[in-house]
């Protein structure tokens, strides 16, 4: 029994969208659900026909092939996302679109047993193996495996999973590879390759075993997004997400979202004639130890274009400039001169260094009633000494969060732990960091994860490549910093200097500056633009 529905299926991008992302265990609850009061595989059917619908519209759109010269390959796997590939098949052939089947192992479950039965009876050419070669296909549509695989890829699957990668590889300018829901190998909660462990902090991967994934140009999901779509590995595995609801409601399941304006927004400050430079708050940004005040002015640049009201600098070093010649603006001062109870907000540790010093100026600003951001020097400061350590959850546990910014290695200093662990699930990651310091966490990388103390969790889309290179972590710090001096939530202080800072390093590197050669202090300005486009237009007429 089927359900045969006529209407085209919903398809969402994620683009500028704050989405639910579901876990596997949020997923099998709603499937569940969802079979319990629809028909008889009726989810299976809704997803083929989706995932034949968005290709439709993909080969519709290429216009360097003609329609009726598209030829496109579908590999199923033994269970349900075996049964989506089936009846995608059967929908593609139904629309007269050129399409073979491999499927090296027969489909157990029921759902997928009916949808062989429907591919069948259709007509859908169905081999057991793959053709020596795939150059004839235009598309090539991954359906080996989906959510909930627990052990890495092997034999014949693992031997298509190259075969699909090196066609992504190749960049070819003829369709794309596409995967059903997940690209088969990749663990949907965490974004990491299932049965291989990667150091992606130091950029060495340590395999665990043989485990291998499909990387796929396209990625059709299923019901909701899910978290490895975005973060770790998932986010070049997936290529181009697109989400395919199917008639189930799963905003009231997440407990992460997608990172989006819609999420910060309404928290900016209105920018209306009768403001001054003290409605938007000033902000100190205390680093810069004896010739390390480089980073320091990168992160006051950064705040300066971000819409902070007076921006300082407080340098522990000496011999520094007395004002900085391209942004006469900043006010530079030795720390000891610039009295930080007074700033709205600080930006603490760029670098800071390691000295004495540098710990005795974490405990004075740790006293402070003031809003406080902590990243670099000051990190790893605090991973290194306990009563810090405790100073900073003791001022989250009393109502004043601090903001954490750790890159994976500093986040695994802060955890006691290693990189690789912090990689293989980097949503656990920031939880236990948001835990343990009753702060804010946004833990950069790929996929930044932004954390609340109170358990709310997003993860980031934008940013690219380009951000690989130095001092894009102190830019990201004192955008973060001025928001704060503007009185934002600490959560969405984060949320929105971390999706300004991706959002400007992709708006660069889509006009050819990056993402190779892209410089931090060229995202500054870059932020300045999108901020007054997005959410002042009116102040920009």
């Amino acid at each position: 029994m089927t359900a045969p529905e006529s209407t085209l299926p919903t398809l969402i991008s994620p683009r500028n969208r704050a989405l639910p992302l579901l876990t596997l265990t949020d997923l099998r609850l709603l499937e569940t659900q969802a079979a319990a009061t629809l028909p008889q595989h009726t989810l299976m059917s809704r997803a083929g026909k989706a995932a034949a619908s968005y290709l439709q519209e993909q080969i519709t759109r290429d216009t360097s092939t003609e329609k009726s010269k598209h030829k496109v390959w579908v590999v199923a796997g033994p269970g349900n996302n075996g049964g989506d590939a089936l009846i995608m098949a059967t929908e593609l052939h139904q629309a007269g679109i050129a399409v073979d089947l491999c499927m090296p192992v027969e489909v157990k479950p029921d759902d997928a047993r009916w949808a062989l039965d429907t591919a069948r009876a259709a007509g859908v050419a169905i081999a057991t193996a793959p053709p020596a070669s795939l150059e004839s296909y235009t598309w090539l549509v991954d359906g080996m495996f989906g959510i909930g695989l627990s052990r890495p890829l092997e034999g014949i699957f693992a031997t298509i999973a190259r075969q699909l990668t090196q066609r992504t590889k190749a960049n070819s300018r003829k369709g794309g590879v596409l995967a059903l829901d997940t690209p088969s190998g990749l663990d949907s909660d965490t974004g990491t390759v299932v049965g291989q462990g990667r150091d992606q902090g130091s950029g060495r991967s340590e395999n665990q075993s043989d485990g291998s994934a499909v990387h796929a140009t396209h990625t059709i999901t299923f019901i909701g997004a899910k978290p490895g779509l975005f973060t770790a590995q998932g986010r070049d595995l997936a290529g181009r997400v697109t989400v395919a609801p199917i008639g189930v409601d799963s905003a009231s399941r997440a407990a992460v979202q997608l990172n989006a304006p819609a999420l910060f927004a309404a928290f900016l400050p209105a920018r209306d004639f009768a403001t001054n430079k003290g409605t938007f708050g000033s902000l100190a940004v205390v680093g810069g130890d004896t010739g390390m005040c480089g980073a320091a002015i990168l992160a006051s640049r950064a705040a300066l274009y971000s819409g902070a009201g007076k921006v300082h600098v407080a340098l522990l070093g000496e011999g520094a400039p007395p004002y900085d010649p391209p942004h006469p603006e900043l006010m530079l001062h030795a720390l000891d001169a610039l009295p930080l109870d007074k700033m709205d907000a600080l930006a603490v540790g760029c670098g800071m260094g390691l000295r004495d010093r540098a710990t005795r100026v974490m405990h004075d600003v740790l006293q402070l009633d003031v809003p406080k951001l902590f990243d670099a020097d000051a990190l790893n400061l605090i991973s290194t000494d306990p009563s810090l350590a405790a100073a900073v959850t003791a001022r989250g546990v009393q109502g004043d969060p601090c903001v954490l910014t750790p890159h994976p290695l500093e986040a695994a200093r802060l955890l006691g732990t290693d990189v690789r662990e912090v990689q293989r699930d980097r949503l656990a990651a920031a939880r236990a960091l948001a835990a343990r310091f009753a702060g804010v966490i946004v833990l950069k990388g790929t996929g930044t994860v932004i954390a609340a103390p109170d358990g709310r969790l997003a993860i980031n889309p934008t940013g690219n490549a380009a951000l690989a290179t130095g001092g894009t972590g102190d830019v990201l710090g004192g955008i973060i910093g001025a928001l704060l001096a503007q009185h934002l939530p600490r959560y969405e202080a984060a949320l929105a200097g971390v999706y300004l800072h991706g959002l400007a390093a992709d708006t660069l590197s889509a006009q050819g500056h990056g993402p190779a050669g892209l410089t931090a202090g060229e995202l500054a300005p870059m932020v300045r633009t999108l901020l007054n486009r997005m959410f002042y237009p009116a102040a920009a007429d």
